[in-house]
């Protein structure tokens, strides 16, 4: 888990226990939707580097690297596998909603399929267009998850379940991939740097998911005996000492999830799946594709630039990308035009459809919100592993 994640869970949980303390007192819970201010000035900065950036990998890149306007030979590829690709994008969303009907909606009647859909691609959206490591998809989805009616400390429990899902299938696919092209179990080749060293931070990775998960169920109150006192410093360690406990309740629930066999566990091996499947399709779009094993491995380094401090990672995902082919040795022109048309497909396809299904989640949580007077949903309070709270949750 990066930094920025990190810091994002630790202002969540603080949220969740205002939330709860506010709910405790009788008072309702009025939390507004999540919003970013934007001034003119970031505004026209923004558009500035998105033009910029569209501009350099679709026509200044092609012409220094010899392959002429990107635009143009794009619109030379196959039609069919862009077709084909656009579809399996769809299909890689669809598992993305499952997913997230396994881990939130287990009893819980107010959110049905229409709403996960809106909650879902809004949250997208939001990872797509703003920085932070996705931490503006989390806020709005735990956002809209609270707003249904559900405990603030079983939607925090939750949250980290659902990223640990998602995030469990990358680390894996480094390991796995990692060790078979370094050792040649699988085709494709590739140096020590690409192959096995991003296994090995996988596996590090791995082994923190698994000290997280043995923390004691008391580790927030054995934590807390400590951070006494008052002023700036007292407040952050008292924030900082709810993360682990947290944490361990997430990653017990996504063990418990996956040890149950619940089906829409499987959505996590879709969203990426079929979004891996998306760039293999620009390559049969342009030219002949290099062995999945190193598409596979590529994608997974690439997507990496998303934890730069830039607008979904635009610019910093294909730059990665075409330096991870690069590296394996496959040729730099189909690179570019396969990189460069699978992410204006996974990129951009949800634009236009999140922003819809932002302002349509207004609507539906403006209709919860007049519904408040009514008695939580079943399974909202109580029936589920959580419902003890962070502290022994599971």
């Amino acid at each position: 888990m990066s930094e920025e994640e990190g810091e994002a869970q630790a202002e969540m949980s603080e949220q969740l226990e205002q939330a709860a303390g506010r709910a405790a007192a009788g008072r309702p819970n009025e939390e507004e939707m999540p919003r970013v201010v934007i001034t003119r000035r970031q505004a026209i900065a923004f558009g500035v580097f998105v033009l910029t950036a569209v501009a350099f990998f679709y026509f200044v890149l092609p012409k220094l690297a010899g392959v002429g306007t990107t635009v143009h030979r794009i619109e030379r590829g196959n039609s069919w596998w862009i077709a084909i690709g656009v579809i399996l994008e769809l299909l890689s969303f669809a598992g993305y909603v499952v997913l997230f009907r396994a881990v939130f909606v287990r009893g819980h009647g107010r959110i049905g399929w229409p709403e996960s859909y809106e909650i879902t691609l809004a949250g997208v959206a939001a990872t797509r267009l703003f920085a932070a490591a996705g931490a503006g998809g989390i806020a709005l989805t735990a956002w809209a998850v609270r707003r249904s009616g559900m405990e603030p400390r079983i939607v925090a429990c939750r949250m980290v379940a659902f990223m640990v899902l998602l995030y469990v299938v990358y680390a894996g696919s480094l390991l796995v991939d990692g060790i078979g092209l370094g050792t040649g179990l699988f085709p494709g080749g590739g140096s020590f740097a690409i192959t096995v060293v991003p296994a090995i931070v996988a596996a590090l990775l791995f082994g923190v998911a698994a000290a997280v998960a043995t923390l004691p169920d008391d580790v927030e109150r054995r934590l807390q005996a400590r951070a006494t006192g008052s002023g700036r410093l007292a407040h952050w360690v008292a924030r900082a000492v709810t993360v682990p406990a947290l944490g361990a309740s997430g990653v017990r629930t996504a063990i418990d999830l996956i040890r149950s066999r619940n089906p829409g566990v499987l959505g996590a091996i879709a969203w990426w799946g079929f979004d891996i499947s998306v760039l293999w399709a620009m390559f049969h779009a342009f030219g002949s594709p290099p062995a999945f094993t190193v598409i596979w491995m590529a994608y997974f380094v690439g997507t990496l630039g998303n934890l730069l401090p830039l607008p979904g990672g635009l610019g910093g995902v294909e730059g990665g990308m075409i330096g991870a082919f690069a590296a394996f040795g496959v040729d730099f022109n189909l690179s570019v035009l396969a990189v460069l048309t699978y992410r204006g497909i996974s990129f951009w396809l949800p634009t236009l459809p999140g922003a819809i299904a932002y302002f349509q989640l207004r609507r539906t949580v403006a209709r919860w919100r007049e519904e408040q007077g009514t008695p939580s949903a079943p399974g909202a309070r109580g029936g589920s592993v959580e419902a003890a709270g962070v502290l022994g949750a599971r």
